[in-house]
């Protein structure tokens, strides 16, 4: 923005006055929200002078008819027409004291806002030049800088972006908004709220529910989620952060075992460290193909299909396949388009989930996504070479260990009438496939004692009705996992990934069936907010979800998750495989205490999810 030297502080404060007004326009072309369908025009109106005019009179008419709208300045001058279908609109304005204006025919985008500034000015039309584009208008009046000026138009069908040219809102692990709720040519917001009420029908005395990583807690509203951030783009430089608060911040970094105050590798808790952030990671983009991007940081892992982001999902509570396998990453990304409908994205990662690396083979894997028509998703996601069991010791087999894995998942819409009055408008579903090993260090994919593997699948299907005001999904899935290398670690008196529990072990061989079944109902009144209830069940083959007896132990987690616990609250001193010098040592204590594990759980759960 120019400015010229003023000698009067008057002239000075109208001009600051003007610059404000300017910025409320372009932040309210920016932040409207459309129909899918409709478009905006939005801008000011000001005398020959540039100061603004109140209570003018605006009015929006058609070309060829079929439409007429009408307005009021405001006192700052500001006009807007939210709702207009697309097509060429002819803009007249009047006012006391200034003979009438028309603007020449603005063509109005679906989805997208216009801006255009009116000058009344004794009849010369200077504000009527030709046709304006969004950024045409907007240099016709005080601007902002460029870099918080709306994005341009784009064409109405975009062969060009990556994945731009159909709507894939209807993805199960992708947001359903059509365009963001505010966008500037810098940065694109991301505002995440996702509070629940959910209810065990065990009902533990401790509130804890295992084995999930979604719901934590039994009879009680909670937040899940609060997260702000977005996505910086200027000159080809990338960057996104989200922060990650809530229920989050303490239960992803808990799964990770690679670092921590007590078990993980080294110094300096990478947990506390990471906690607060969902995804933070910068990089550059070339215009190679459709599109090169190189990333480093922390970013969202695809592997199990369901979002990290509870709002993109079909479902609340995924099946085993997804909860059990990574949310994030910590490493380098390269996402190369070579077309419209493809990419190709290959990872280099410190390990599996985890913030730190655990021995001494970093994890390598990468994702095909290929999306071929508006209504088709295949993506197979591989990773392999990490070596990602703690093993502390020098010497430990466990350092030997390596890791692979693949995850296959199709997606397809297979009926789509949006127009369908109350009925059916939408039907999909999708199919995740997981299987995956370790070996090295004893440790065998098949076969033996020490056998150590994952095999396990999801299968959903989805009906939207009322114009997708509402939609309706059933499913679940089924996981083996002997080894129990991929399971989630009951939190038994305070357990984390990194420490392990006595009681229950984790080891080669050991056996692990699990299987769900889950039906959710959302409403979708706007595109930003779904309220949702869901009811699931879950049953193992041995104990594992959480009794009404609790996996707290009595006067709470004393410290100690590596030993059993004596009944009257204090550690034993002895771990793993000592249990006869536990009871031995807690025999003055009224004996050694077990938590209340159980082979099935039901739970109603309901909530809200809220991303801008």
């Amino acid at each position: 923005m120019s400015f010229r030297l003023k000698t009067s502080a008057l002239a000075a404060a109208t001009h600051a006055a003007r610059c404000i007004v300017s910025i409320g326009v372009v932040a309210l072309a920016s932040s409207v929200v459309l129909a899918d369908s409709d478009g905006t025009i939005v801008g000011i109106v000001t005398n020959a002078a540039k100061v603004p005019v109140a209570h003018a009179t605006v009015t929006a008419m058609k070309v060829g008819g079929g439409g007429i709208r009408a307005t009021v300045s405001g006192s700052d001058g500001v006009y807007s027409f939210p709702d207009l279908p697309p097509g060429a609109w002819t803009i007249t304005s009047q006012a006391d004291g200034f003979p009438d204006m028309t603007v020449p025919p603005l063509q109005v985008v679906a989805s997208k806002a216009t801006r255009y500034d009116i000058m009344m000015n004794g009849g010369l039309a200077l504000a009527a030049a030709p046709a304006p584009v969004v950024a045409a208008a907007a240099a016709a009046a005080p601007t902002v800088a460029l870099g918080l000026q709306a994005p341009d138009a784009g064409p109405e069908v975009d062969n060009d972006t990556p994945f731009a040219f159909g709507d894939f809102t209807w993805l199960n692990g992708s947001p359903r908004n059509h365009a963001p709720a505010f966008d500037t040519k810098f940065f694109t917001p991301d505002i995440r709220i996702d509070a629940y009420f959910v209810n065990d029908f065990e009902h533990p005395v401790d509130h804890t529910i295992v084995g999930s990583t979604e719901e934590f807690r039994s009879g009680e509203f909670q937040l899940e989620q609060v997260s702000f951030g977005g996505d910086f783009h200027w000159d080809n430089v990338r960057a996104r952060f989200l922060s990650m608060m809530g229920l989050f911040a303490t239960t992803i970094p808990r799964n990770d075992g690679s670092s921590g105050n007590v078990g993980g590798v080294g110094q300096w808790d990478l947990q506390d460290a990471y906690r607060y952030l969902a995804e933070a990671n910068a990089g550059y983009h070339w215009d190679v193909n459709h599109g090169l991007n190189v990333d480093a940081g922390i970013f969202a892992s695809y592997i199990g299909l369901f979002s990290f982001y509870n709002y993109d999902n079909w479902t609340y509570q995924p099946s085993y396949v997804s909860s059990n396998t990574p949310w994030v990453f910590n490493g380098l990304r390269i996402q190369w388009f070579p077309t419209n409908k493809l990419k190709i994205e290959p990872w280099l990662v410190n390990g599996w989930a985890s913030y730190a690396r655990f021995n001494s083979h970093p994890g390598f894997g990468g994702q095909i996504l290929y999306l071929p028509t508006e209504n088709l998703k295949l993506v197979f996601n591989n990773y392999g070479i990490g070596q990602d069991n703690l093993a502390n010791s020098p010497g430990n087999p466990l350092q030997k260990t390596q890791r692979i894995h693949t995850d296959d998942s199709i997606e397809l819409k297979y009926y789509d009438n949006h127009e369908n009055g109350n009925g059916l408008s939408k039907a999909a579903f999708s199919l995740t496939l997981d299987a995956g090993c370790q070996y090295g260090g004893g440790v065998t994919c098949t076969g033996g004692p020490n056998k150590s593997n994952f095999l396990g699948w999801m299968l959903y299907d989805r009906y939207w009705f009322h114009h997708d005001l509402y939609a309706v999904t059933v499913g679940g899935g089924a996981m083996n996992n002997p080894g129990r290398y991929l399971t989630l670690l009951p939190p038994i008196n305070g357990a984390t990934a990194s420490t392990g529990t006595p009681y229950f072990t984790e080891n080669p061989g050991q056996p692990l069936y699990q299987w769900d079944t889950t039906i959710n109902l959302q409403y979708m009144p706007k595109e930003w907010i779904t309220w949702w209830t869901e009811v699931g069940y879950r049953h193992s083959n041995v104990p594992y979800f959480n009794g009404p007896g609790g996996v707290t132990p009595p006067f709470g987690n004393n410290g100690s998750p590596t030993d059993y616990v004596c009944n009257s609250g204090t550690s034993s001193g002895y771990g793993t495989g000592n249990l006869p010098s536990a009871n031995a040592a807690c025999a003055s204590q009224g004996g050694v205490w077990f938590p209340d594990l159980v082979t099935h759980e039901a739970m109603w759960s309901a909530g809200v999810l809220v991303k801008f």
